[in-house]
């Protein structure tokens, strides 16, 4: 049998160690599926004394990932530590100068210097795979690279953070508060300590920037999404949602414009019965719209150590059967020089129908306000719905739901605006996009 794949792995928490016990308790069947047995033989990560439940005799120590990355026996560089900078940062740029394959899951580096790295991956003429990093277990990336060959991508969206759909489907399904439900979500380990960068949507966005880059063949842009988080979405929302027969899902949404490239994260309404509205709790799911194809819907676990280290192990896989000196597939689709400069779409031009919530003082002439203030705008309305809030608030208070037919979203934002400085409304509005499936 071929000599095995010799590894190191960075980052032994929760990914880390998930992947140590899978490849050590199926190397039999790794090696027989691979064509080569696949060897750990160096691991790197902060604490040493820590009992992780791992059995590592015979495995190099480093106490430094770039020692890992520079020194260590191996032929492929297994990065699960994480973050944009750091030690993330330079020790996969150093197994890529070595000349070293290298995995990563980690979407906030490729975000940030992920065309930088798949230039030096490209000039080394080594691997930089990454399926792990978005979707958790879901090959959109390998789909993306490979299996949509000849595609023309026209749209991609999903559902991409597991906390946040978590904490959606249950404010949905029990009926609690936002701040019950994060604060369920965290003691279940589903939510961070600090959850600020997944309920505010930048991990949606990372992920998100880097599909947008396989998609459409643009330098990455996180830092150009339009983004918005689930923070401010109440359970009154969940309740008129439900009402008008929709779900509220945070979703990551890129598609070509006539402007450019629209990238764009934030709370959406779908329908009750569309396929995307029934995946529920930490599941992801990713949408791809191409012309030949059509829609690919792809569902799964998007997060978890097994989950994650199933895709990396995947990702290993792929370099143990891989023959040297054969055509690489571009790290992020096309070649990395040929990446176009990103053109930000004008994401006041975005078309679609809003779910659009007013709190108002109980008023003669609010009503009539608020329609003539759209009707300036040319927004034509779908439905209208007026409620006391008796059992939320003063009964002086009313609450105004609106949705619209498709509409430019500049006319909706200066609807509200105008709205907001006739003295009548109480704390913010809320606007919310509907998303609707295409016509056929």
């Amino acid at each position: 049998m071929t000599d095995a794949l010799k590894i190191g792995i960075a980052g032994l928490g929760t990914v880390g160690a998930s992947l140590v016990r899978i490849i050590q308790s199926r190397s039999n069947e790794l090696a027989a599926t691979c064509g080569r047995p696949i060897l750990i033989t160096g691991v790197s990560a902060r604490d040493k004394t820590k009992d992780r439940g791992l059995h590592l005799a015979g495995v190099e120590w480093f106490d430094r990932p770039e020692d890992l990355a520079e020194k260590g026996d191996i032929e492929v560089f297994v990065e699960l530590i994480g973050g944009a900078n750091g030690p993330a940062n330079s020790s996969v740029r150093a197994a890529l100068e070595r000349g070293l394959h290298v995995v990563t899951a980690n979407k906030a580096l490729l975000a940030y210097h992920g065309v930088e790295l798949a230039t030096i991956a490209e000039k080394k003429g080594t691997l930089l795979n990454f399926e792990a990093a978005v979707a958790g277990g879901i090959p959109v990336i390998k789909a993306l690279r490979e299996s949509l060959t000849g595609n023309t991508i026209s749209r991609i969206y999903g559902i991409m953070n597991g906390t946040c759909n978590y904490i959606l489907t249950k404010m949905e399904k029990e009926g609690l508060s936002f701040a019950d439900c994060l604060k369920e979500a965290q003691r279940l380990g589903y939510a961070e300590a600090d959850p600020a960068f997944d309920i505010e949507g930048n991990d949606t966005a990372h992920k998100l920037s880097i599909l947008t880059t396989l998609a459409f063949g643009n330098q990455i842009a996180a830092d150009d999404i339009y983004l918005e988080g689930i923070t401010n979405i109440s359970i009154e929302d969940i309740h008129a949602a439900a009402e008008l027969g929709y779900r509220i899902k945070l979703l990551g949404v890129a598609q070509r414009t006539d402007t450019g490239i629209e990238q764009r994260v934030h709370p959406t309404m779908v329908p009750v019965d569309s396929v995307i509205a029934q995946v529920d709790g930490v599941t992801n799911a990713v949408a791809i719209e191409s012309d030949i194809l059509g829609e690919l819907l792809m569902v799964g676990p998007g997060a978890g150590g097994n989950a994650t280290a199933s895709s990396v192990l995947g990702d290993i896989a792929d370099i143990a059967k891989s023959q040297p000196g054969a055509q690489r597939v571009p790290v992020l689709g096309h070649p990395a020089k040929a990446l176009e400069s990103y053109r930000k779409a004008r994401m006041k031009s975005h078309e679609g129908g809003y779910f659009i919530r007013l709190t108002v003082l109980d008023r003669t002439g609010v009503f009539a306000s608020i329609a003539t203030r759209m009707a300036e705008n040319h927004i034509s309305l779908e439905s209208i719905v007026q409620r006391s809030q008796q059992h939320l608030a003063p009964s002086h208070h009313q609450t105004i739901i609106l949705v619209t037919h498709a509409t430019m979203e500049d006319s909706v934002r200066k609807a509200v605006a105008a709205i907001k400085g006739e003295g009548y409304l109480v704390g913010e509005p809320q606007v919310i996009r509907i998303e609707r499936p295409k016509e056929d």
